[in-house]
C-alpha cells in the first residue's frame, strides 16, 4: 500500500509540558494509521524526548525527524529584559536536524538556550548565536510566531524581508517559508506577504498543521490543560487558546487545505527525504581517570584495591592470637575473592568506574563529610570494601558479588552512595571541579499529572466547588509506593461511578481528567543522579537548566541519558547519617570519647536488650509501631536478625515474621528444604528471605555458577513461562546429576521460584541493618547525645519534636531550652 503524500513537520509531543498531548508511542501510532512515512517531533525549547521518539517510531518503522521549537531573542528587546513584564515574548524557528551534525548543533543550541540566558527569562537565543550553529539544520520560519511573520503582522515588511534574507544566509538552501492556516485572522494576514517573499527570493513554501492533541475530541481536555499550566480558568476570555484545527490532521485533509499550493505539502516529503538521522545510542563513556606512576586503569585498580585491603585485614580477619601462618590462612579468602573480582571488573572495563566512585568517597570521608557504609547490591564487592566505596565485610555477611556484577551479564555497575544530607552538595561540587564543570550534570526528571492532581487541576480550571472536588479526590487511593489510576479508581470505587453518571458537571470532569492523566507536567532535577561525561557533555545530550539547581541538567531523563552513552552516579542524601556525625560531636563535647562508626562491636549486649524491649524511637528503619512489636516478639541477640528483619518488614515477606520468630525461639523446626540447603538457610532458620539464597540453592543444588544463578534469579523475577520452563528443566537436570530425585528436584524449584518473587537484596538489607545498629547503638550507650542530635535535625518538624520529647521524658532525661 503506497504511503501518504504528506508529512507532519511541526509536532508537540507530551515533551512540551503541560502544552503538549500526544504521547511518542501514540505519535507513532498515528503514524502507521494514516500511511505516513515520517514525522518530526518540533517540542518547545527542548529535546526531551528525543531518544524515546527515535526508538519509538525506529520500532514501529516510521522514519523520526528530529527537531524543535527554538526560541529567539527579540532585536527589540530593551536592555535588561528579563525584568518581569519588560521583556517581550521570544519568536521562534523550527529546526530540523538533517544529519548528525545537525543533531549536535540542535543539542549545542538548545543547551546554550538554557544555560546563556540571565535567570528569570526564558530560554532564547540571539540570531547571531544560531549563524555559528547552523550546519546540518533544516529551519522553517515559523509561522505567525517565527520573527519574519510577526513582522509582517506589525506592518514591518522591511524588516521581515532583512531578516528573512538574513536566515537564507545562515541556512543556504536550507530554508523554507512556513505556512499554516488553523483559521487564525493573523495567519490570514500574513500569508500574502510570506507567499510574496518566497517567490521573490526563490525560496520554497511549506505547510505545516502545529498538532498539539491527535484529534478533535481531545480539544476540550488539551485547552483544560492549558489552563493548568497558565493558571486561568476555561470560561476566561483574555487566556491562550488553540482550536481544534491544531491537530494531528491526515493528509487528505492537508492536501484540501493547501489544494491552491500543492508545492507546500510536496515540500513536506522533501524535507522528510533529506533527514536522516536519530538520537545515536551509545556504549557507557567515561572519562580517562588520572593514574599515579604512569600507571593504567586497571593496575592502579589493583595497587589500591590490594593495598585497602591489607588495611581492612587486621580489623576484620586477624584476630590478637595469630601467628603469621594463622593470617595468611584467615586472608586467604580475602584475597581469592578480591583477585577473581579483579578479574571480572578489568575484563567488563569498569576499572575506570570503580577509581572513580573510590576517589570521591574517600575525598568525602577525608573532608569529614559521613558516608553510608554501602546501599545496594554494591555492598557484595569485596573490590569496593577494600577501596572504601562500602564499609560492610562481604564475606562475614555471606554477601555475593555476582548480585551486583554478573560475568555472564555484562551491564554497568551501579553504586548508589548515601551522604550526609547536609553535605552532600559539597561531594557533587568536588566532581565538578575535577573532571570539568561542562563534563557533569545532574539528571531531569518529570514530573506527571497523577490521578488525584488531575482531578483536582481540572477541578480548578472548570471553576467547581473545592468541596465537590475533595469529595471526588478523596475517592482516590492515596497509595504513593503503587498509584492507582483513575481508571482503576472508577472501577474500584462505586461511589465514583454514581457521582460520574448522576452529576453531568462530574461526568465532564473525569472525561477531561483521564484523558490528560499521566501527561508531563513540568520537569525537575532527580534527587541522586549525576552523570560524568568524557567530553563537554552538550556534545552528547543536550542539556537544560533547573531554576532551582546551580547546575547543569541533561534533557534526557535516567533511562535516556544511559542509553545515549553516559554513566550515572547516584548522590543520595540519608540525614541519619547526619544525626550520627552530630551525635558524635555531642559525645565529645561533652568531654567523652567517641567511638568510630567502623569499630562498635556488632554483639553490644545493652544494644539488643534496647532493642528487644521495642526501644526503638529515632532509630533508622527500626522505629515504627510495627517494627517495634516485632522486635519484642523477635528478642534479637544477633546482626543478622537485623539484617533479616530489614528484608522481612514488606508486604509478602511480612508473612514469614511469625514462623521466623517461633523456630528463633525453638517453638518451631526448620525446614531446609533439603540436607545441603542447610549452610545456607540456617541463619534465616529454613526461610528464604534473600535473593543471594536464591543464588546459593541453585549453585550448590543444580550446579549453577553465580552468574547463571543471577540469570535465574532474574527470570524468577520477570515469570516469563518459557524462559522458567528452560530454567526449570535445567535446575532438575543438575540436581539429578548430584543425586536429588526428579520430584523432589522439582519441588524445590517451585518452592524457590515462589520465595524468589518477594526475595530482598541482602547486601542492600545488611548495609543499611549496620545503619539501624549504629543508630541503636548511640541509643542504648549514649542517648542524650543521640537525641539531642536527632531533635536538632528534625527540629522543624513538631510532630517528631514532640514524639521524642515523650521519649526524653520516658527515659528521664532533663530537657533544657536552648542556650542563647
Amino acid at each position: 500500500m503506497a504511503h501518504a503524500d504528506f508529512v507532519h513537520l511541526r509536532v508537540h509531543s507530551a515533551y512540551s509540558l503541560s502544552e503538549g498531548a500526544i504521547r511518542s508511542k501514540a505519535l507513532v501510532g498515528l503514524c502507521r494509521e494514516r500511511r505516513m512515512p515520517a514525522v518530526a517531533v518540533t517540542d518547545t525549547a527542548n529535546m526531551f524526548g528525543a531518544m524515546e521518539f527515535c526508538q519509538a517510531a525506529a520500532g514501529a518503522g516510521v522514519q523520526p525527524i528530529i527537531g524543535t521549537l527554538l526560541p529567539l531573542a527579540r532585536r527589540d528587546r530593551p536592555n535588561g529584559a528579563g525584568h518581569a513584564g519588560l521583556a517581550p515574548a521570544p519568536d521562534h524557528i523550527v529546526l530540523l536536524a538533517q544529519d548528525e551534525t545537525g543533531y549536535q548543533n540542535l543539542m549545542a543550541l538548545l543547551s546554550r538556550a538554557y544555560l546563556g540566558t540571565a535567570p528569570g527569562e526564558p530560554p532564547q537565543l540571539d540570531l547571531d548565536v544560531l549563524a555559528t550553529l547552523s550546519q546540518g539544520l533544516i529551519a522553517l520560519t515559523g509561522g505567525p510566531s517565527g520573527t519574519v511573520g510577526r513582522l509582517l503582522a506589525d506592518g514591518h515588511d522591511t524588516a521581515a524581508e532583512e531578516t528573512l534574507l538574513g536566515l537564507r544566509q545562515t541556512f543556504p538552501g536550507r530554508l523554507y517559508v512556513e505556512l499554516m492556516r488553523h483559521g487564525l485572522e493573523v495567519e490570514e494576514r500574513i500569508e500574502p506577504g510570506l507567499i510574496d517573499l518566497a517567490y521573490r527570493h526563490d525560496l520554497p513554501l511549506v505547510a505545516t498543521n502545529d498538532a498539539f492533541f491527535a484529534g478533535a475530541d481531545m480539544y476540550d481536555a488539551h485547552d483544560a490543560l492549558l489552563c493548568i499550566a497558565e493558571g486561568t480558568y476555561v470560561a476566561e476570555r483574555d487566556r491562550r487558546r488553540l482550536t481544534p484545527e491544531h491537530r494531528f490532521k491526515s493528509a487528505e485533509e492537508m492536501r484540501a487545505l493547501f489544494a491552491d499550493l500543492p508545492e507546500a505539502v510536496d515540500n513536506t516529503m522533501v524535507i522528510a527525504r533529506r533527514c536522516h538521522v536519530m538520537a545515536p545510542e551509545r556504549k557507557p563513556i567515561l572519562p580517562a581517570f588520572p593514574t599515579a606512576e604512569g600507571r593504567s586503569e586497571e593496575e592502579e585498580l589493583r595497587a589500591q584495591a590490594e593495598t585497602g585491603l591489607e588495611a581492612r585485614l587486621p580489623i576484620h580477619a586477624y584476630t590478637p592470637d595469630m601467628d603469621e601462618a594463622a593470617r595468611i590462612e584467615a586472608a586467604r579468602p580475602y584475597r581469592e575473592r578480591l583477585d577473581y573480582e579483579l578479574g571480572v571488573i578489568m575484563s567488563m572495563g569498569f576499572a575506570g568506574y570503580f577509581l572513580i566512585v573510590a576517589d570521591f568517597i574517600q575525598w568525602a570521608k577525608a573532608e569529614g563529610i559521613p558516608v553510608g557504609p554501602g546501599r545496594g547490591s554494591g555492598a557484595g564487592s569485596v573490590v569496593a570494601w577494600s577501596l572504601t566505596i562500602t564499609d560492610l565485610d562481604p564475606l562475614r555477611f555471606g554477601l555475593l558479588f555476582e548480585r551486583f556484577l554478573n560475568p555472564e551479564r555484562v551491564s554497568m555497575p551501579d553504586f548508589d552512595i548515601d551522604f550526609c544530607q547536609d553535605r552532600r552538595d559539597e561531594v557533587i561540587r568536588y566532581v565538578a571541579d575535577k573532571f570539568g564543570h561542562d563534563r557533569v550534570a545532574q539528571i531531569i526528571t518529570f514530573g506527571k499529572l497523577q490521578a488525584r492532581a488531575v482531578l483536582r487541576d481540572v477541578g480548578r480550571v472548570l471553576q467547581m466547588p473545592y468541596g465537590q472536588v475533595d469529595r471526588l479526590c478523596k475517592l482516590v487511593p492515596n497509595n504513593p509506593a503503587s498509584p492507582v489510576t483513575l481508571q482503576q479508581a472508577i472501577e474500584g470505587e462505586p461511589q465514583l461511578q454514581e457521582m460520574r453518571r448522576s452529576d453531568e458537571t462530574v461526568g465532564h470532569l473525569i472525561d477531561i481528567a483521564l484523558k490528560l492523566e499521566g501527561l508531563y507536567r513540568h520537569a525537575s532535577t532527580h534527587a541522586a543522579g549525576v552523570v560524568i561525561g568524557d567530553r563537554p557533555l552538550d556534545q552528547l545530550v543536550p542539556l537544560y537548566r533547573d531554576p532551582r539547581s546551580p547546575m547543569p541538567v541533561t534533557q534526557f531523563n535516567m533511562k535516556h541519558v544511559e542509553q545515549a552513552g553516559l554513566v550515572k552516579f547516584d548522590f543520595l542524601g540519608l540525614k541519619t547519617l547526619t544525626v550520627l556525625a552530630r551525635t558524635l560531636d555531642l559525645i565529645v563535647s561533652a568531654g567523652g570519647i567517641a567511638p568510630e562508626l567502623e569499630k562498635i562491636p556488632l554483639d553490644d549486649a545493652a544494644t539488643f536488650e534496647m532493642l528487644g524491649r521495642g526501644d526503638t524511637v529515632g532509630v533508622f528503619q527500626l522505629e515504627s509501631a510495627g517494627m517495634r512489636d516485632v522486635l519484642r516478639r523477635m528478642k534479637p541477640n544477633r546482626f543478622e536478625d537485623i539484617i533479616a528483619l530489614v528484608a522481612l518488614y514488606r508486604p509478602g515477606p511480612m508473612d514469614n515474621i511469625p514462623k521466623y520468630v517461633k523456630v528463633k525461639l525453638g517453638e518451631e523446626k526448620p525446614d531446609y528444604l533439603h540436607p545441603t540447603l542447610r549452610p545456607i538457610l540456617e541463619e534465616t532458620f529454613g526461610i528464604m528471605i534473600y535473593q543471594e539464597q536464591v543464588m546459593q540453592v541453585a549453585q550448590v543444588l543444580a550446579g549453577y555458577s553465580l552468574g547463571g544463578a543471577d540469570l535465574l534469579r532474574r527470570a524468577m523475577g520477570k515469570k516469563i513461562q518459557s524462559e522458567m520452563d528452560a530454567q526449570k528443566k535445567a535446575f532438575v537436570d543438575g540436581a539429578m546429576a548430584r543425586g536429588v530425585a526428579k520430584a523432589q528436584a522439582s519441588m524445590i524449584f517451585d518452592q524457590v521460584n515462589k520465595f524468589a518473587g518477594y526475595g530482598f537484596n541482602k547486601s542492600h538489607a545488611a548495609a543499611y541493618a549496620l545503619v539501624a545498629y549504629q543508630t541503636a547503638y548511640f541509643k542504648a550507650n549514649h542517648p542524650v547525645a543521640f537525641l539531642a542530635a536527632s531533635m536538632t535535625l528534625d527540629i522543624h518538624n513538631t510532630d517528631k519534636l514532640n514524639t521524642f520529647r515523650q521519649e526524653v521524658d520516658r527515659l528521664h532525661i532533663a530537657l533544657l531550652p536552648p542556650s542563647s
